[in-house]
Protein backbone atom coordinates (compact mmCIF):
# COMPACT_ATOMS: atom_id res chain seq x y z
CA UNK A 1 0.00 0.00 0.00
CA UNK A 2 1.50 3.45 -1.01
CA UNK A 3 2.02 5.77 2.07
CA UNK A 4 -0.65 7.74 3.49
CA UNK A 5 0.70 11.04 4.84
CA UNK A 6 -1.00 12.48 8.12
CA UNK A 7 -3.50 15.40 6.52
CA UNK A 8 -2.09 17.79 8.95
CA UNK A 9 0.74 19.82 9.78
CA UNK A 10 1.94 20.77 13.32
CA UNK A 11 2.10 23.84 14.73
CA UNK A 12 2.62 23.50 18.27
CA UNK A 13 4.75 21.01 20.38
CA UNK A 14 4.83 19.04 23.63
CA UNK A 15 7.94 17.64 25.07
CA UNK A 16 8.23 14.10 26.14
CA UNK A 17 9.94 13.00 29.13
CA UNK A 18 12.25 10.25 29.14
CA UNK A 19 12.87 7.68 31.74
CA UNK A 20 14.99 4.67 32.77
CA UNK A 21 13.84 1.13 33.25
CA UNK A 22 15.03 1.42 36.87
CA UNK A 23 13.01 4.90 37.39
CA UNK A 24 10.46 2.93 35.69
CA UNK A 25 10.42 -0.13 37.89
CA UNK A 26 10.18 2.55 40.84
CA UNK A 27 7.67 4.86 39.83
CA UNK A 28 5.29 1.47 38.86
CA UNK A 29 5.80 -0.29 42.32
CA UNK A 30 4.66 3.27 44.23
CA UNK A 31 1.59 3.47 41.74
CA UNK A 32 0.34 -0.33 42.68
CA UNK A 33 1.39 -1.95 39.37
CA UNK A 34 -1.61 -0.14 37.93
CA UNK A 35 -0.92 2.29 35.06
CA UNK A 36 -3.99 4.43 35.90
CA UNK A 37 -2.26 5.66 38.59
CA UNK A 38 1.22 7.02 36.91
CA UNK A 39 2.10 10.60 36.60
CA UNK A 40 0.98 11.51 33.00
CA UNK A 41 4.61 13.13 32.89
CA UNK A 42 6.37 10.07 33.69
CA UNK A 43 5.04 8.23 30.74
CA UNK A 44 6.66 8.17 27.59
CA UNK A 45 3.90 6.60 25.01
CA UNK A 46 0.84 7.56 25.95
CA UNK A 47 -1.82 4.58 25.03
CA UNK A 48 -4.10 4.80 27.75
CA UNK A 49 -7.31 5.84 26.16
CA UNK A 50 -8.05 7.99 22.77
CA UNK A 51 -10.70 9.87 25.08
CA UNK A 52 -10.29 13.11 25.58
CA UNK A 53 -6.40 12.84 24.40
CA UNK A 54 -6.65 14.32 20.60
CA UNK A 55 -4.43 17.31 19.35
CA UNK A 56 -6.89 20.05 18.23
CA UNK A 57 -7.30 22.24 14.74
CA UNK A 58 -6.13 25.61 14.23
CA UNK A 59 -9.68 25.98 13.39
CA UNK A 60 -10.87 24.54 16.96
CA UNK A 61 -8.56 26.77 19.10
CA UNK A 62 -10.14 29.71 17.08
CA UNK A 63 -13.31 28.97 18.30
CA UNK A 64 -12.08 28.53 21.80
CA UNK A 65 -11.27 32.16 21.52
CA UNK A 66 -15.15 32.82 19.89
CA UNK A 67 -17.08 31.00 22.85
CA UNK A 68 -20.09 32.79 24.12
CA UNK A 69 -20.11 32.42 27.61
CA UNK A 70 -23.69 33.33 28.43
CA UNK A 71 -25.37 31.27 30.96
CA UNK A 72 -28.54 31.00 28.85
CA UNK A 73 -28.99 31.06 25.00
CA UNK A 74 -25.42 31.29 24.07
CA UNK A 75 -24.52 31.42 20.18
CA UNK A 76 -21.97 29.41 20.83
CA UNK A 77 -25.01 26.32 22.08
CA UNK A 78 -27.04 26.77 19.11
CA UNK A 79 -23.95 26.23 16.55
CA UNK A 80 -23.60 23.21 18.34
CA UNK A 81 -26.97 22.13 18.25
CA UNK A 82 -27.45 22.81 14.76
CA UNK A 83 -24.20 20.60 13.84
CA UNK A 84 -25.38 18.03 16.20
CA UNK A 85 -28.45 18.08 14.32
CA UNK A 86 -27.26 17.91 11.18
CA UNK A 87 -25.36 14.91 11.91
CA UNK A 88 -27.47 12.96 13.68
CA UNK A 89 -30.96 14.57 12.75
CA UNK A 90 -32.52 14.02 16.08
CA UNK A 91 -35.16 16.30 17.62
CA UNK A 92 -33.58 17.36 21.29
CA UNK A 93 -29.53 17.93 21.63
CA UNK A 94 -28.51 18.26 24.98
CA UNK A 95 -25.22 18.89 26.16
CA UNK A 96 -22.86 17.01 28.51
CA UNK A 97 -19.61 17.05 29.85
CA UNK A 98 -18.73 13.37 28.88
CA UNK A 99 -20.59 10.55 28.15
CA UNK A 100 -20.28 8.77 30.93
CA UNK A 101 -22.67 11.76 32.15
CA UNK A 102 -24.79 11.32 29.11
CA UNK A 103 -25.31 7.45 30.28
CA UNK A 104 -25.71 8.30 34.24
CA UNK A 105 -28.40 10.65 32.79
CA UNK A 106 -30.48 8.37 30.67
CA UNK A 107 -30.00 5.21 32.93
CA UNK A 108 -30.97 7.40 35.88
CA UNK A 109 -34.25 7.75 33.94
CA UNK A 110 -34.91 4.82 32.23
CA UNK A 111 -33.12 2.15 34.58
CA UNK A 112 -33.69 0.52 38.00
CA UNK A 113 -34.04 -2.75 39.22
CA UNK A 114 -36.00 -5.97 36.67
CA UNK A 115 -34.61 -3.96 33.56
CA UNK A 116 -32.31 -5.01 31.10
CA UNK A 117 -30.23 -3.00 28.70
CA UNK A 118 -28.97 -5.12 25.56
CA UNK A 119 -26.11 -4.49 23.51
CA UNK A 120 -23.47 -6.09 21.24
CA UNK A 121 -21.16 -4.99 24.07
CA UNK A 122 -21.05 -2.39 26.64
CA UNK A 123 -18.26 -0.60 27.80
CA UNK A 124 -17.31 -0.13 31.56
CA UNK A 125 -18.76 3.23 31.92
CA UNK A 126 -22.06 2.23 30.17
CA UNK A 127 -22.13 -0.81 32.11
CA UNK A 128 -21.39 0.86 35.33
CA UNK A 129 -24.24 3.49 34.91
CA UNK A 130 -26.42 0.85 33.66
CA UNK A 131 -25.76 -1.75 36.98
CA UNK A 132 -25.70 1.61 39.74
CA UNK A 133 -29.43 2.07 38.38
CA UNK A 134 -29.69 -1.54 39.46
CA UNK A 135 -30.43 -3.03 35.84
CA UNK A 136 -28.67 -5.49 34.03
CA UNK A 137 -26.52 -4.93 31.45
CA UNK A 138 -26.34 -7.52 28.47
CA UNK A 139 -23.71 -8.56 26.11
CA UNK A 140 -25.00 -10.07 22.80
CA UNK A 141 -21.93 -9.99 20.41
CA UNK A 142 -21.87 -11.53 17.49
CA UNK A 143 -20.11 -15.11 17.88
CA UNK A 144 -16.93 -14.26 15.21
CA UNK A 145 -16.29 -11.51 17.45
CA UNK A 146 -15.29 -13.39 20.27
CA UNK A 147 -12.66 -14.90 18.47
CA UNK A 148 -9.61 -12.47 17.99
CA UNK A 149 -7.97 -14.62 15.53
CA UNK A 150 -10.70 -14.85 12.91
CA UNK A 151 -10.89 -11.99 10.33
CA UNK A 152 -13.95 -10.86 9.51
CA UNK A 153 -15.35 -7.22 8.19
CA UNK A 154 -17.91 -6.54 10.93
CA UNK A 155 -16.61 -8.55 14.37
CA UNK A 156 -18.37 -5.60 16.12
CA UNK A 157 -22.49 -6.79 15.33
CA UNK A 158 -24.79 -7.63 17.66
CA UNK A 159 -26.55 -11.85 17.18
CA UNK A 160 -29.39 -10.29 16.20
CA UNK A 161 -30.88 -13.94 16.91
CA UNK A 162 -29.65 -13.73 20.48
CA UNK A 163 -31.41 -10.50 20.75
CA UNK A 164 -34.57 -11.97 19.63
CA UNK A 165 -34.05 -15.00 22.09
CA UNK A 166 -33.22 -12.39 24.90
CA UNK A 167 -36.26 -10.44 24.29
CA UNK A 168 -39.23 -13.37 24.14
CA UNK A 169 -37.46 -14.79 27.30
CA UNK A 170 -36.59 -11.24 29.04
CA UNK A 171 -40.16 -9.45 27.99
CA UNK A 172 -40.47 -6.29 26.04
CA UNK A 173 -41.44 -4.91 29.17
CA UNK A 174 -38.20 -5.10 30.69
CA UNK A 175 -36.28 -3.90 27.98
CA UNK A 176 -36.79 -0.10 28.53
CA UNK A 177 -34.37 0.49 25.35
CA UNK A 178 -31.91 -1.29 23.16
CA UNK A 179 -28.08 -0.30 22.59
CA UNK A 180 -25.32 -0.50 19.93
CA UNK A 181 -22.21 0.62 20.42
CA UNK A 182 -19.78 1.95 17.42
CA UNK A 183 -17.38 0.74 16.73
CA UNK A 184 -17.22 -2.11 19.52
CA UNK A 185 -14.72 -0.54 21.95
CA UNK A 186 -14.61 -3.63 24.10
CA UNK A 187 -14.67 -5.75 20.90
CA UNK A 188 -11.60 -4.81 20.11
CA UNK A 189 -12.86 -1.32 18.29
CA UNK A 190 -14.28 -3.46 15.69
CA UNK A 191 -16.79 -2.04 13.10
CA UNK A 192 -20.72 -2.88 13.18
CA UNK A 193 -22.29 -3.41 9.76
CA UNK A 194 -25.05 -0.49 8.41
CA UNK A 195 -26.82 -3.97 7.60
CA UNK A 196 -26.77 -5.18 11.48
CA UNK A 197 -27.87 -2.16 12.42
CA UNK A 198 -31.08 -1.84 10.47
CA UNK A 199 -31.41 -5.44 11.74
CA UNK A 200 -30.97 -4.88 15.08
CA UNK A 201 -33.70 -1.77 14.39
CA UNK A 202 -36.24 -4.04 12.73
CA UNK A 203 -35.91 -6.43 15.66
CA UNK A 204 -36.97 -3.44 18.45
CA UNK A 205 -39.61 -2.21 15.93
CA UNK A 206 -41.27 -5.77 16.25
CA UNK A 207 -41.14 -5.34 20.16
CA UNK A 208 -41.42 -1.56 20.35
CA UNK A 209 -38.41 -1.51 21.67
CA UNK A 210 -36.13 1.79 21.31
CA UNK A 211 -32.71 1.92 19.79
CA UNK A 212 -29.70 3.84 21.19
CA UNK A 213 -26.33 4.29 19.73
CA UNK A 214 -23.13 4.91 22.17
CA UNK A 215 -21.84 6.86 18.86
CA UNK A 216 -18.49 8.02 20.53
CA UNK A 217 -16.90 6.69 17.41
CA UNK A 218 -19.54 6.46 15.09
CA UNK A 219 -17.25 8.35 12.24
CA UNK A 220 -14.66 5.72 11.94
CA UNK A 221 -17.59 3.38 12.16
CA UNK A 222 -19.21 4.89 9.09
CA UNK A 223 -15.65 4.62 7.22
CA UNK A 224 -15.61 1.29 7.58
CA UNK A 225 -18.57 0.74 6.42
CA UNK A 226 -17.56 2.45 3.22
CA UNK A 227 -14.44 0.19 2.61
CA UNK A 228 -15.99 -2.86 3.19
CA UNK A 229 -19.84 -2.78 3.07
CA UNK A 230 -21.55 -3.09 -0.14
CA UNK A 231 -23.31 -0.43 -1.60
CA UNK A 232 -21.59 2.30 0.52
CA UNK A 233 -17.92 2.96 -1.54
CA UNK A 234 -19.50 5.79 -3.39
CA UNK A 235 -21.18 7.61 -0.57
CA UNK A 236 -19.93 10.65 1.17
CA UNK A 237 -19.25 10.05 4.97
CA UNK A 238 -22.01 12.45 6.20
CA UNK A 239 -24.73 10.57 4.32
CA UNK A 240 -23.62 7.17 5.53
CA UNK A 241 -23.42 8.50 9.19
CA UNK A 242 -27.04 10.24 8.62
CA UNK A 243 -28.19 6.71 7.56
CA UNK A 244 -26.85 5.32 10.87
CA UNK A 245 -28.50 7.64 12.85
CA UNK A 246 -31.35 7.60 11.10
CA UNK A 247 -32.28 4.09 12.65
CA UNK A 248 -31.84 5.65 15.86
CA UNK A 249 -34.57 6.68 18.92
CA UNK A 250 -31.55 8.68 20.66
CA UNK A 251 -27.59 8.22 21.10
CA UNK A 252 -25.26 8.99 23.84
CA UNK A 253 -21.93 10.44 22.67
CA UNK A 254 -18.33 11.44 24.33
CA UNK A 255 -17.04 14.23 22.44
CA UNK A 256 -13.69 12.95 23.59
CA UNK A 257 -13.68 10.56 21.16
CA UNK A 258 -14.78 11.36 17.27
CA UNK A 259 -15.66 14.87 17.63
CA UNK A 260 -11.51 15.69 18.77
CA UNK A 261 -12.26 17.65 21.63
CA UNK A 262 -10.72 17.41 25.69
CA UNK A 263 -14.01 17.39 27.19
CA UNK A 264 -17.34 17.44 25.56
CA UNK A 265 -20.63 15.05 25.15
CA UNK A 266 -24.09 14.73 24.45
CA UNK A 267 -27.82 13.10 24.63
CA UNK A 268 -29.49 12.86 21.40
CA UNK A 269 -33.19 11.79 21.47
CA UNK A 270 -36.50 11.74 19.55
CA UNK A 271 -38.81 11.11 21.96
CA UNK A 272 -40.58 14.32 24.01
CA UNK A 273 -41.37 13.15 27.25
CA UNK A 274 -37.90 11.67 27.69
CA UNK A 275 -35.92 14.47 26.94
CA UNK A 276 -37.69 16.55 28.98
CA UNK A 277 -37.14 14.26 31.86
CA UNK A 278 -33.19 14.18 30.92
CA UNK A 279 -32.54 18.01 30.75
CA UNK A 280 -34.81 18.13 34.35
CA UNK A 281 -32.17 15.96 35.59
CA UNK A 282 -29.22 17.99 33.37
CA UNK A 283 -30.14 21.11 35.11
CA UNK A 284 -29.84 19.10 38.71
CA UNK A 285 -26.47 17.15 37.89
CA UNK A 286 -24.39 19.43 35.03
CA UNK A 287 -26.49 23.20 34.21
CA UNK A 288 -28.39 25.15 32.11
CA UNK A 289 -29.78 23.07 29.51
CA UNK A 290 -28.07 25.18 26.95
CA UNK A 291 -24.20 24.29 28.69
CA UNK A 292 -24.64 21.26 29.91
CA UNK A 293 -21.70 21.28 32.44
CA UNK A 294 -19.41 22.91 29.12
CA UNK A 295 -18.29 26.35 28.95
CA UNK A 296 -19.41 27.75 25.56
CA UNK A 297 -15.91 27.66 24.29
CA UNK A 298 -16.01 23.89 24.98
CA UNK A 299 -19.33 23.78 22.83
CA UNK A 300 -17.51 25.83 19.89
CA UNK A 301 -14.85 23.24 19.88
CA UNK A 302 -17.23 20.25 19.54
CA UNK A 303 -18.91 21.51 16.78
CA UNK A 304 -15.97 22.21 14.63
CA UNK A 305 -14.53 18.72 15.85
CA UNK A 306 -17.45 17.26 14.28
CA UNK A 307 -17.34 19.10 11.43
CA UNK A 308 -13.03 17.79 10.91
CA UNK A 309 -13.78 13.83 11.37
CA UNK A 310 -15.96 13.87 8.38
CA UNK A 311 -13.12 14.48 6.53
CA UNK A 312 -12.48 11.13 4.32
CA UNK A 313 -8.63 11.99 4.24
CA UNK A 314 -8.25 12.41 8.05
CA UNK A 315 -10.64 8.91 8.55
CA UNK A 316 -8.18 7.23 6.05
CA UNK A 317 -5.24 8.32 7.47
CA UNK A 318 -6.99 7.51 10.81
CA UNK A 319 -7.61 4.10 10.16
CA UNK A 320 -4.33 3.08 8.19
CA UNK A 321 -2.34 4.27 11.05
CA UNK A 322 -4.18 2.17 13.37
CA UNK A 323 -3.65 -0.59 10.82
CA UNK A 324 0.03 -0.09 10.19
CA UNK A 325 1.01 -0.91 13.85
CA UNK A 326 -0.91 -4.25 13.90
CA UNK A 327 0.28 -5.12 10.34
CA UNK A 328 4.13 -4.96 12.11
CA UNK A 329 3.18 -6.76 15.51
CA UNK A 330 1.39 -9.66 13.29
CA UNK A 331 4.31 -10.49 11.12
CA UNK A 332 6.89 -10.33 14.53
CA UNK A 333 3.83 -13.05 15.62
CA UNK A 334 2.39 -10.82 18.41
CA UNK A 335 -1.48 -11.97 18.79
CA UNK A 336 -3.70 -9.40 18.50
CA UNK A 337 -7.66 -9.04 17.57
CA UNK A 338 -7.60 -9.57 13.64
CA UNK A 339 -8.43 -7.69 11.83
CA UNK A 340 -7.21 -4.30 13.53
CA UNK A 341 -9.81 -2.08 14.77
CA UNK A 342 -10.40 1.72 14.42
CA UNK A 343 -8.78 3.23 16.85
CA UNK A 344 -6.62 0.83 18.56
CA UNK A 345 -4.78 -2.34 18.35
CA UNK A 346 -6.00 -4.73 21.00
CA UNK A 347 -3.50 -7.18 22.51
CA UNK A 348 -4.76 -10.85 23.02
CA UNK A 349 -3.06 -11.21 26.65
CA UNK A 350 -4.01 -14.99 26.52
CA UNK A 351 -2.39 -16.03 23.53
CA UNK A 352 0.68 -13.45 24.58
CA UNK A 353 0.73 -15.22 28.24
CA UNK A 354 -1.03 -18.59 28.31
CA UNK A 355 0.93 -19.48 31.64
CA UNK A 356 -0.97 -16.39 33.43
CA UNK A 357 -4.34 -17.95 34.09
CA UNK A 358 -7.64 -14.93 34.53
CA UNK A 359 -7.19 -15.34 38.30
CA UNK A 360 -3.30 -13.91 38.13
CA UNK A 361 -4.76 -10.96 35.54
CA UNK A 362 -2.69 -11.55 32.23
CA UNK A 363 -3.65 -8.39 30.72
CA UNK A 364 -2.84 -6.15 33.98
CA UNK A 365 0.56 -7.89 33.77
CA UNK A 366 1.70 -7.13 30.37
CA UNK A 367 0.41 -3.70 30.72
CA UNK A 368 3.18 -3.33 33.21
CA UNK A 369 5.51 -5.03 31.18
CA UNK A 370 4.86 -2.25 28.60
CA UNK A 371 5.17 0.73 31.04
CA UNK A 372 8.46 -1.08 32.39
CA UNK A 373 10.23 -1.95 28.95
CA UNK A 374 9.38 0.81 26.77
CA UNK A 375 7.56 3.78 29.08
CA UNK A 376 4.48 2.82 27.09
CA UNK A 377 1.10 3.06 28.99
CA UNK A 378 -1.66 0.46 27.74
CA UNK A 379 -4.74 -0.29 29.50
CA UNK A 380 -6.49 -4.02 30.37
CA UNK A 381 -9.36 -5.25 29.04
CA UNK A 382 -10.16 -8.59 30.67
CA UNK A 383 -10.65 -10.13 34.25
CA UNK A 384 -9.69 -6.79 36.14
CA UNK A 385 -12.17 -4.48 33.89
CA UNK A 386 -14.90 -7.01 33.49
CA UNK A 387 -14.45 -9.79 35.64
CA UNK A 388 -17.29 -10.94 38.07
CA UNK A 389 -17.49 -13.56 40.90
CA UNK A 390 -19.80 -16.17 41.68
CA UNK A 391 -21.27 -17.19 44.73
CA UNK A 392 -18.34 -18.32 46.17
CA UNK A 393 -15.65 -15.65 45.38
CA UNK A 394 -14.46 -17.41 42.70
CA UNK A 395 -13.65 -15.16 39.63
CA UNK A 396 -16.05 -15.24 36.67
CA UNK A 397 -13.78 -14.36 33.65
CA UNK A 398 -14.69 -12.54 30.66
CA UNK A 399 -14.58 -14.23 27.19
CA UNK A 400 -11.30 -12.36 26.34
CA UNK A 401 -8.29 -11.15 28.02
CA UNK A 402 -6.93 -7.89 26.21
CA UNK A 403 -4.48 -4.94 26.10
CA UNK A 404 -5.79 -2.31 24.20
CA UNK A 405 -3.52 0.51 23.00
CA UNK A 406 -5.74 2.87 22.09
CA UNK A 407 -4.23 5.76 19.47
CA UNK A 408 -4.68 9.37 20.52
CA UNK A 409 -5.94 11.40 17.37
CA UNK A 410 -3.36 13.57 15.45
CA UNK A 411 -1.43 13.19 18.28
CA UNK A 412 1.96 10.87 16.99
CA UNK A 413 3.72 10.33 14.15
CA UNK A 414 5.02 7.37 12.87
CA UNK A 415 8.00 7.03 15.03
CA UNK A 416 6.19 7.03 17.65
CA UNK A 417 4.33 4.03 16.35
CA UNK A 418 7.35 2.06 15.18
CA UNK A 419 9.07 2.70 18.51
CA UNK A 420 5.76 1.14 20.19
CA UNK A 421 5.44 -1.78 18.01
CA UNK A 422 9.56 -2.68 18.47
CA UNK A 423 8.77 -2.40 22.25
CA UNK A 424 6.09 -4.68 22.11
CA UNK A 425 8.16 -7.25 20.15
CA UNK A 426 10.77 -7.38 22.35
CA UNK A 427 8.41 -7.69 25.36
CA UNK A 428 6.71 -10.71 23.06
CA UNK A 429 10.47 -12.33 22.80
CA UNK A 430 11.12 -12.10 26.35
CA UNK A 431 7.10 -13.11 27.40
CA UNK A 432 8.27 -15.98 29.66
CA UNK A 433 9.29 -14.11 32.16
CA UNK A 434 6.19 -12.19 33.03
CA UNK A 435 4.79 -12.79 36.15
CA UNK A 436 1.04 -12.42 37.32
CA UNK A 437 -0.68 -10.23 39.68
CA UNK A 438 -2.48 -10.06 42.69
CA UNK A 439 -5.29 -7.37 43.70
CA UNK A 440 -4.58 -6.07 46.97
CA UNK A 441 -6.80 -2.69 46.90
CA UNK A 442 -10.18 -2.52 44.65
CA UNK A 443 -13.07 -0.22 44.58
CA UNK A 444 -16.35 -1.76 44.66
CA UNK A 445 -17.39 -0.35 40.85
CA UNK A 446 -15.00 0.45 38.26
CA UNK A 447 -12.06 -1.00 39.75
CA UNK A 448 -9.78 -1.12 37.03
CA UNK A 449 -9.15 2.85 37.51
CA UNK A 450 -7.80 3.11 41.59
CA UNK A 451 -7.02 -1.27 41.83
CA UNK A 452 -3.98 -1.91 43.61
CA UNK A 453 -1.83 -5.12 42.51
CA UNK A 454 1.29 -7.16 43.93
CA UNK A 455 3.22 -9.17 41.57
CA UNK A 456 3.14 -13.03 42.57
CA UNK A 457 6.08 -14.31 43.28
CA UNK A 458 7.02 -18.36 41.94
Amino acid sequence: MKTIIEPFKIKSVEPIKFTTKEERIKLLKEAGSNPFLLHAEDVLIDLLTDSGTSAMSAQQWAGIMNGDESYAGSKSFYKFEKTVKKITGMKYIIPTHQGRASERILFSIVGGKGKHIPNNTHFDTTRANIEFSGAEAVDLLNEEGKHPEIRTDFKGNMDVEKLKKFIENTGSENIPLCMITITNNSGGGQPVSMQNIREVKEVCNQYNIPLFLDACRFAENAYFIKIREKGYTDKPILEIVQEIFSYADGATMSAKKDALVNIGGFLAINDDELAQKCRNLLIVTEGFPTYGGLAGRDLEAVAQGLVEVLDENYLQYRIRSVEYLGEKLVAAGVPIIEPPGGHAIYIDAKRFLPSISPEQFPGQALTCELYIHGGIRAVEIGSVMFGKYDSEGNLIPPSMELVRLAIPRRVYTQSHIDYVAEKIIEVYEKRSQIKGLKITYQATMLRHFTARFEKIDD
